[in-house]
């Protein structure tokens, strides 16, 4: 509080500190809940009489900027019509990209999550998670982390692909958050960002390639009919820089590729010269100890494979890995530690202590058995509930299928009556990209908008829910799709 003395006199007097304190009010400088100085420091700083100050803060009181409070002190009140603050000028905020993420990735609590590609928390190894996490707790914790990732971790990775027939050195493996960090340090160290991808796609891969400023190109993928290889062989024409695929129970169609598919994909990356990104967060979800093959096992270290524990074992912990061929890894971890420096120590040592004491292999054993149990029940609900002119997938594993309806239902009117009946569905239009098509001059590839998307549906995700909840919410839906309440 500064205090200005409007009379000729040595000492300020009450009338000095009440318009004082007026004007710092009215300025802003003073704002509401402030709290002013107690009599005994404006005695002893400006060499009052107490019975001066108290004469003041009376004064501000009984005009009704100030308010004492017992054993806590003057503070001033909130702006009246007799002293109305001038406004604070703040600087405007610099431009921002508006966010596309429309919806978090699980609905509220209480709603029925219909497409989510989670599994059901219960199926999900929290204590003996919770048991590692305190092993490695006692351990002495590193006071610096590695760019690359936990050693231990790079090592038990590596060895778990062997032992699936990749070729991996732990040397060859960046430790990343989740599959999305992997995704995005290979996107960033490309350096002509023409993408080619599934259409549909997943949705926050589409967002992030995107984001950096990638021109994507559309891979048409009928879940139903299979990869038409020659319209794949006329799209890769583009000459895109990359190639992001995922072979196994694919996001969000579920569909995996036959063998004749995967080769026949190696063969045509190679005659147009396109590296491989390969997507592959379901090859160990098939069950009775089975492994799908992978693009990785076929095509060699040229092949960048990514995969994660954070569906299958506990997605908050957010542990994914990058496997890349020896001369590529200095530029991943370069683009690592631009955006992150290195990750967290601690999340990375609990999922090696986990595999280490071999608990994921146990894990994913119980957790195959409860999906093909929800699976098998998915197909039966479906067969008995879903009206004419609907059909889905049989993917066979995994934690998802894709159900297909007819044009004439309105999508986004489906999607507000479910909601309002507590089902959330994903609307997946925006999962479809656009495709490139090659020019015989060889110039830049021609734009051919795709119109209508190809599918028209969404993803049904059985392994987040319960047989009952399943039951219960493919009933709503199929209500709906006849008419009944739509």
């Amino acid at each position: 509080m500064r205090l200005h003395v409007t009379t000729g006199e040595r000492r300020a007097t009450a009338a000095d500190i009440v318009a004082s304190v007026g004007r710092e009010i009215a300025s802003g400088a003073l704002p509401a809940g402030s709290r002013l100085p107690p009599v005994r420091a404006l005695e002893k700083q400006l060499g009052l009489s107490k019975n001066t100050a108290q004469a003041a803060y009376d004064e501000l009181v009984a005009r009704g900027l100030v308010e004492a409070r017992e054993r806590e002190g003057v503070f001033v009140l909130a702006a009246t019509q007799h002293a109305t603050p001038a406004p604070i000028v703040t600087p405007p905020l610099p431009m921002f990209v508006p966010s596309p993420l429309g919806h978090p990735d699980l609905p509220p609590r209480g709603t029925t999550a219909l497409s989510t590609v989670f599994i059901d928390p219960e199926l999900l190894p929290t204590e003996r998670i919770a048991e590692c996490a305190r092993s490695v707790l006692r351990e002495k914790m590193p006071s610096q982390y590695d760019a690359q990732g936990y050693p231990p971790l790079r090592e038990a990775i590596a060895k778990r692909l062997r032992a699936r027939g990749l070729d991996v050195e732990a040397d060859e493996v960046v430790i990343t958050t989740g599959s999305q960090q992997s995704l995005d340090i290979v996107a960033r160290s490309l350096a002509e960002r023409r993408i080619a991808c599934e259409s549909p796609v997943y949705a926050y891969a589409k967002l992030l390639f995107e984001s950096l400023g990638a021109e994507l190109v559309g891979l048409h993928l009928d879940p139903f009919d299979g990869i038409d290889l020659d319209a794949w062989d006329r799209a890769l024409a583009a000459r895109p820089s990359l190639a992001y695929l995922i072979p196994s129970f694919q996001n969000p169609t579920g569909y995996s590729y036959t063998s004749a598919e995967l080769q026949g994909v190696l063969e045509l990356c190679r005659k147009h010269g396109v590296a491989i990104l390969e997507d592959d967060w379901g090859s160990d979800m098939l069950s009775d100890g089975e492994y799908r093959p992978m693009l990785r096992m076929l095509g060699g270290k040229h092949v960048l494979y990514v995969n994660s524990f954070t569906k299958k074992l506990l997605p908050s912990l957010r542990v994914g890995f990058v496997a890349a061929s020896p001369e590529l890894v200095p530029t991943l971890v370069a683009m690592k530690r631009l955006s992150t420096l290195g990750n967290a120590w601690l999340t990375e040592a609990v999922v090696a202590e986990f595999l280490d004491r071999g608990y994921y292999d146990t894990h994913l054993t119980a957790l195959q058995r409860a999906l093909d149990t929800r699976y098998a029940a998915c197909l039966t609900a479906l067969d008995e509930l879903m009206p004419d002119g609907v059909r889905w997938t049989r993917p066979g594993g995994g934690p998802t299928l894709w159900l297909e309806l007819p044009r004439t239902v309105d999508m986004p009117a489906l999607e507000s009556h479910l909601a309002r009946r507590g089902v959330h569905i994903s609307n997946k239009a925006a999962a479809f990209v656009t495709s490139a098509v090659a020019r015989p001059d060889g110039l830049a590839p021609l734009r051919s908008n795709l119109g209508v998307p190809h599918l028209h549906g969404f993803r049904i995700a059985y392994a987040f829910l319960s047989e009952t909840e399943m039951r219960s919410a493919l009933t709503i839906l199929a209500d709906a799709l006849r008419g009944r309440a739509l």
